[in-house]
């Protein structure tokens, strides 16, 4: 391990639906303090469960209020006694006192250029000011071309990128697609890109984790945060109830966000079903991951990361509102052999699902294929960030309007 000079590393994740901005950048930075000693790393971060997930020595984290995006597309205070222009510009406010106070050397932003809202606005030409160098961190699929060149049309992104970004990152690999395709970006931004690769996963060594009942074997079926994930788990059942011929064991994992109600249903569906168990969300869903011999996943960014680093056979029944990103990305991995994909009007067939679920424990790992998926994104991630290094400071103090 190089020993470096103390470097600063701040990260933004806006978190206003679901787990997956929080759990890639806790992932990034965890390598990074893994690789670099003397690095230390601060998040800002909105989601309303971060307390739930362990941090590494040198990681900390700092939270602003949280707010949920609607199927819409409009934002909601998580508070119902907190107006949400109010808890919008607490945000802005915490968030520019936070990275000023820290003095960052590298600012790495999860998706959102300008933050949720904009929120963002204050903080880029201080760090910038301050000689901060500035990194945009992109998944391999952010929506359709149009929907992507539309957002950033609106938002002015492209104006953003170019005026205080020093680097944008893609976490994937160049073959399997281009999250900015269709966008008419200068040569000057696009020589900023590089494709990571995607973010492995590793098992967490963890003392005191708490055992589960579960079977031998089983198929894990989980909806990530679960926020929407209420059909995966009803079509699942749907098809266990109608094939009573199959009898794999199944393990669902709702999610933390899943309704009240919807839980319960679902663990009142279950209860019927001999061989099907349902466990509450856990943090550490790598270990259940790692011991399941297939999964059933709707198929986001970090979970695909999770599985093929597992090597596991996988069902991905994909999520197409408000975003088809998951959509995009099943397709691509399954027209490269990786995955089954069942699209979701397919799904809400029971003897359609029932039959891509009695396949899925027969269909050959990942490892057997021709294909071999690029999962060294945070081997490349931890050398580019080099201790010490900075960008030139800049005396630039507004933001495109």
């Amino acid at each position: 391990m190089p020993v470096a000079p103390k470097t600063r590393v701040l990260m933004y994740s806006h978190d206003t639906f679901g787990l997956g901005h929080l759990r890639r950048t806790r992932t990034i930075a965890h390598a990074l303090v893994e690789k670099h000693k003397g690095l230390s790393v601060l998040i800002i971060c909105g989601s309303s469960i971060a307390g739930a997930f362990d941090f590494k020595s040198r990681v900390d984290f700092v939270k602003v209020p949280s707010v949920i995006k609607l199927r819409n597309g409009d934002y909601s205070s998580l508070s119902e006694h907190i107006d949400i222009a109010c808890t919008l510009e607490m945000r802005r406010a915490i968030i520019e006192q936070a990275a000023v106070n820290f003095d960052p050397d590298y600012f790495i932003v999860d998706k959102e250029a300008r933050g949720l809202r904009r929120e963002l606005d204050p903080t880029l030409p201080r760090l910038r000011a301050m000689g901060c160098r500035m990194v945009l961190g992109l998944r391999d699929v952010l929506d359709e071309p149009e929907v992507v060149a539309a957002e950033w049309g609106k938002a002015e992104i492209a104006t953003c990128v170019g005026a205080f970004y020093d680097d944008i990152w893609v976490y994937g690999s160049r073959d399997f697609g281009d999250p900015l395709e269709g966008l008419d970006l200068s040569a000057a931004i696009k020589r900023k890109i590089s494709y990571t690769g995607f973010l492995a996963r590793t098992v967490p060594r963890i003392k005191n984790l708490r055992t589960l009942a579960l079977p031998q074997e089983f198929v894990l079926v989980t909806a990530g945060g679960g926020g929407d994930g209420f059909d995966l788990m009803s079509q699942v059942l749907a098809a266990k109830e109608l094939d009573r011929a199959n009898r794999d064991a199944y393990v669902l994992v709702p999610g933390p966000f899943m309704k009240l109600s919807e839980k319960a249903d679902v663990r009142r569906r279950a209860a019927r079903l001999e061989g099907v168990h349902v466990v509450d969300f856990d943090s550490h869903i790598e270990m259940l991951m790692k011991r399941a011999v297939a999964v059933i996943s709707m198929g986001g960014y970090n979970t695909f990361c999770e599985l093929m680093s597992f090597d596991k056979r996988v069902l991905i029944v994909p999520r197409v509102v408000p975003r088809k990103e998951q959509l995009i990305r099943a397709r691509r991995a399954a027209a490269f052999g990786l995955i089954d994909l069942i699209e979701p009007h397919d799904a809400a067939v029971p003897e359609r699902m029932a039959a891509a679920m009695a396949a899925l424990v027969r269909r050959p790992l990942p490892s057997t294929l021709p294909y071999r998926i690029d999962l060294g994104g945070l081997d490349k991630i931890t050398a580019m960030v080099t201790p010490g290094r900075r960008a030139a400071a800049s005396v630039q103090l507004a933001i495109p309007a």
